[in-house]
């Protein structure tokens, strides 16, 4: 595939996720790098949607790592038992805060974060990494990005 998206005029977000999936799905296929792989894929995300910040925190040992991202700087680990990224590697579900100020024990890594969804990426049962979105504005994720987020991860499942 070519390194250039074709993203519609639409601010659909169900439609741009359609688009954006087969992409992404095509961006990646064939490539074994686990880095390269989530470095395209937060950057169609971001060039797609322009949320705040993007990008994946990769389980090792004990804490979550920070990965390639997209955004402003970001904390750089963290432990499963803290923040949204926590929760979703321990509950081994997408969760979606409107409101992080509302969330108990969110990490704020930037005071600009408003809402947040995170994904975890599941192989063999196991959770391998965690594909975290930011928005600046409140209540700013849905079903549809939880659809569309989680079909990114199993792609990026399924290069592991």
């Amino acid at each position: 595939m070519a390194e250039e998206l074709i993203i519609p005029t639409t601010e659909n977000r169900a439609e741009l996720y359609e688009s954006l999936i087969p992409q992404v799905k095509a961006l990646i296929h064939g490539e074994p790098d686990m880095v390269a792989n989530m470095a395209n894929t937060v950057a169609a995300i971001k060039q797609t949607f322009d949320f705040f910040w993007i990008g994946f925190y990769v389980t090792r040992e004990d804490q979550l790592v920070l990965g390639p991202f997209q955004g402003p700087i970001a904390c750089t680990r963290i432990r499963f038992d803290k923040g949204v990224c926590g929760a979703s590697y321990t509950e081994k579900k997408t969760i979606i805060v409107p409101d992080v100020d509302q969330f108990p024990g969110h990490i704020a890594c930037s005071s600009d974060s408003k809402s947040e969804i995170v994904v975890p990426v599941i192989k063999a049962g196991e959770v391998k990494m965690v594909l975290d979105v930011d928005s600046d504005k409140v209540n700013d994720f849905s079903e549809v990005d939880q659809a569309g987020l989680e079909q990114i991860a199993q792609l990026i499942a399924e290069t592991l």
